[in-house]
This record gives C-alpha cells, structure tokens and sequence, in this order.
C-alpha cells in the first residue's frame, strides 16, 4: 500500500484572510500571526481599517500586510489574488468575508439576492480558484471558509445569505475530494451568535434563550479554530463543517 507523504508547513507560510479588518476577521489574522503566518489582511474598500490590524499585528512581533479588492468585482479580485500568487504561492486562504441584505423571500429583490450571493458565495471561488495551482505546487494548503449557523439551521429574512453560505459546504466539500491528494485541505467554519457590533439593537436577550451554552460567542472563539485549522496538525481534517455556535446546531 503507498503511503502519502506529509509536508510541513512552508516557511513563512503567507496566508490570505478576507474580510481581515472586521472584527473576526481581525480576530482571525492576529491568531494566524501569532502561529507564523506572513497575513495579507484584506479589506474591500478603504484600507484604513485593514492598516490598523496590520499595526496591532507588527506591534506584536507578527508579519502582515494590507491589501484590497472588491470580492463582488471577480476580474478584480482574480487579478489581484493572481498578483499575490506570483510574488509567492498562498499556503492558506480563509474566506471570511460575507455581507447580509436582509428581507423575507416574498419581498426580496433580485439585487438583494445576487449581491449577497456574489460576494459570499462568489468571492470564495473568486478569490480560491487562483491561489489552488500554487498550493499545489507546494504540496501544502489550507482553504478555510466562514459560513453560518444559518446555513444549517435557518433563519427568518435570510434565504439570501443562508444560500449563499450553505453553498461554501458544497463547494468546500467536493474541493477537499479534489486537492486531498495534493496536500490541501478545506473546511468550513459555522459560526452562531458572535458578539460583535454586528448584533446591533437585536434582542440579546432572545437570542441568548437560543443558545445552549448560554452565552454568546467571540472573534476569538472562531479565529482559535481558523488557526488550528490552517496549522499542520490539522492536515487531515478535510471537508468539515465546524460549528463554532454553542450548541445551536449539534450534529
């Protein structure tokens, strides 16, 4: 019988995180920092926030760099990714940018559906189907994208956007049958509540009563398994689903 052999990450590993200069996002570049990765820190249009992260990253002896493109743009964003490619292969890339355009099915308009779906759904292959070849080349890589509980449980005024993160776990799913034998993994990562400024003047309260471990989550509760997911020890853990919802959605 062969036997596959297992590559060590390289290094420095330089890893892509859309959506970096949000609040999971940032969450999950300082995690990726703290483990060794070279961050490219991605914001979809000002650079500000991006900027910040990437000084909280310097400031705490880690390496990262700004960069920015408009993941519902694809020519763009291939290009862009495309130039990252060619300056050095991508050793992971998490998917973590997403938007919500919220309102029920029968009241929905078509550019409430589409721009939700190109950029949550889009994106991903926008921004993975680029980095794949020089993963490849390396033998080693990690995709990472962040879905949603609603993904798998539902939500009211969100078919856009649990459609959308639904269709990471297929994509995901058929892409680590795919890259396995080259080293790769993906997985997704299914957020629930998460307290960011996000939550807005939601009903805390009523939230909470959904959540079986009673509390709500952190960045930092997501951006712990972003970077376990994308270490060595986790090369064989491909074509997952993780909850990261306190019980939300068991199973």
């Amino acid at each position: 019988m062969s036997r596959a052999r297992r590559v060590r990450r390289p290094d420095p590993c330089r890893a892509l995180v859309t959506g970096g200069s949000g609040e999971i996002g940032a969450a999950i570049c300082r995690a990726l920092a703290a483990d060794g990765h070279h961050v490219l820190v991605h914001a979809g249009r000002g650079l500000d926030r991006a900027e910040s992260v990437v000084e909280t990253i310097r400031a705490e002896d880690g390496s990262a760099e700004p960069v920015q493109f408009d993941l519902a743009d694809a020519e763009a964003t291939r290009s862009a990714v495309t130039e990252l490619v060619d300056a050095a292969p991508l050793g992971a890339v998490v998917h973590n940018a997403g938007i919500h355009d919220d309102a029920p099915m029968a009241g929905m308009s078509p550019a409430q559906w589409q721009r939700v779906i190109d950029v949550n759904l889009g994106g991903f292959y926008n921004v993975v189907q680029p980095a794949l070849l020089g993963m490849a080349r390396l033998r080693w890589g990690r995709v990472v994208a962040v879905s949603s509980v609603a993904a798998r449980i539902g939500n009211r005024g969100q078919v856009n956007y649990a459609a959308a993160k639904a269709g990471l776990h297929g994509a995901v799913a058929s892409l680590a049958r795919e890259m396995a034998s080259r080293g790769l993994s993906a997985n997704v990562i299914a957020p629930g509540v998460i307290d960011t400024g996000m939550l807005g003047e939601l009903d805390r309260e009523g939230l909470l009563a959904a959540i079986p471990a009673g509390r709500f989550g952190s960045p930092e509760d997501v951006a712990a398994l972003a970077a376990f997911l994308c270490s060595d020890q986790a090369g064989y853990i491909n074509g997952q689903v993780i909850g990261v919802d306190g019980g939300m959605a068991p199973g």
